[in-house]
């Protein structure tokens, strides 16, 4: 008998800030010239339809730079292949055709860079306001760090390399409080046992009494979304709740650079939405559209 999961996309109401960064190369000399904004445009329109929403692109003769906001169903890959192949399907009709080199890169970009996600999971059990310093001292042991997982290397392929980091927050159903060290640890171990079968790789990991916060690096075959319901449903299994987690969950994305980098390096085209980011060096025209982020359930809402 096949086990239905406890947990689907259509049950969920995710809060989230996806932000992905696609360079991509010429396989000849240069680049053609820039597109006008006729193309770009059109360009975003069919974007949208993989939910994928352009904010902010950079061209020049050697490279090319899109960051977009994307919905948690899309994976590293799949952003990646749509942006190549609709740019380079648009440009061959312009008749200004243009081969991109198997060589891209992906990152993804948020609000804060690895190091400060990394520090915030790392200190969950010491900041956590408690009545009692030792019930603070207990829950250390539920925070793992790993520092031989890098989330500063990308993973490499043939096709290129991917920079995925994802924070993850889940909640426990009705912020109820898991007190004692077999069900704490059961959360600990399990999570770290989902990563290894998922090939997903953790590098901070905080169990709280009713959340837990991962810092993953993600199969780039694998969507945010299909990340979060990895850990849902598999440890929610572990313990046998059908009803462990709220129906919902925070995931982010983040990167060795931050949101502000490519700002102070260069100036900003003036844009609806001011949450922009990408690798540097150089500066990024915006687009006039607000990123995907459900109204109104920031990652602090989840929390509440």
């Amino acid at each position: 008998m096949t086990l239905q999961p406890f947990y689907t996309p259509q049950d969920l109401k995710p809060a989230y800030q996806l932000r992905y960064n696609w360079t991509g190369w010429p396989s000849t000399p240069t680049m053609p010239p820039e597109p006008d904004e006729a193309l770009i445009s059109s360009l975003s329109e069919q974007w949208e339809t993989d939910g994928i929403r352009l904010l902010e692109h950079r061209w020049s003769s050697d490279e090319v730079h899109i960051l977009a906001s994307v919905k948690p169903s899309v994976a590293p890959i799949v952003f990646s292949a749509r942006i190549k192949g609709r740019l380079q399907h648009a440009l061959r009709k312009c008749e200004t055709p243009v081969k991109f080199s198997r060589k891209l890169a992906m990152r993804t970009v948020g609000a804060t860079k690895t190091d400060t996600v990394e520090r915030y999971i790392e200190n969950q059990a010491v900041n956590e306001p408690l009545a009692d310093p030792r019930f603070n001292e207990f829950l250390k042991q539920f925070t793992v760090v790993q520092k031989a997982v890098d989330l500063t290397t990308p993973t490499k392929t043939s096709s290129g390399r991917y920079w995925y980091n994802l924070h993850l927050v889940l909640v426990i159903r009705d912020r109820f409080r898991l007190t004692g060290s077999q069900r704490l640890g059961a959360l600990r171990d399990g999570a770290l046992r989902v990563a290894e079968h998922k090939e997903h790789h953790i590098s901070r990991l905080s169990v709280m009494p009713d959340h837990m916060h991962l810092a993953v690096r993600g199969h780039i075959e694998t969507s945010p979304e299909s990340i979060a319901l990895d850990f849902m449903n598999n440890l929610a299994f572990l313990l046998r709740q059908e009803a462990l987690w709220q129906p919902s969950y925070y995931i982010g994305t983040f990167g060795v650079y931050d949101m502000g980098a490519v700002r102070r390096v260069g100036p900003i085209a003036p844009q609806a939405d001011s949450r922009a980011g990408a690798s540097p060096p150089g500066s990024l025209k915006g687009v006039s559209v607000q990123a995907y982020s459900p109204a109104g359930r920031a990652r602090r809402g989840l929390l509440e």
